[in-house]
């Protein structure tokens, strides 16, 4: 399970004393720790591993945006900074789909479902995130979607 080995991912980090690597393993445990709080009301659960690379998906988007942010502010030393917690966050996601398996995948759904216009744009998405979720970026997948049903 990913929790698992984000938790032996800390051990690691401890005893070989990288503190960079322990702070960004630490922010990790804590987001997935403020999620599971939030879900104690829910009731039903999602699967562990949908949860813990649903976190992640959101912790690298953040990143990914502080980065253009700091870069455009001229502010290298954060952006470096927020580059390797990218690099820790991105270690624990499954490998990604690339476009041409993200475009051979939509065209499936859109091909199943029998979608024609951009009408049907959400049932695709929905579709797509059902079975892909975890290995897409869901912001370029519907640009993709968009383009394909326009």
């Amino acid at each position: 399970m990913l929790r698992d080995s984000i938790k032996a991912a800390q051990i690691s980090a401890m005893k070989a004393g990288d503190k960079p690597r322990l702070a960004a393993v630490r922010l990790i445990l804590a987001k997935l720790k403020d999620k599971d709080i939030e879900l104690r009301t829910a009731s039903q659960l999602p699967e562990d591993d949908a949860l813990v690379v649903d976190v992640l998906q959101k912790m690298a988007k953040q990143r990914r945006e502080s980065i253009t942010l700091f870069e455009q502010g001229d502010r290298q030393e954060l952006a470096d900074l927020e580059k390797a917690e990218l690099a820790v966050i991105e270690e624990f996601l499954p490998q990604q789909m690339g476009e041409d398996e993200t475009k051979a995948a939509i065209e499936a759904i859109k091909a199943e479902l029998g979608a024609t216009s951009i009408k049907d744009m959400g049932k695709v998405i929905a579709e797509l995130k059902a079975r892909h979720g975890t290995e897409l970026d869901m912001g370029k997948a519907s640009g993709l979607v968009k383009a394909a049903l326009g």
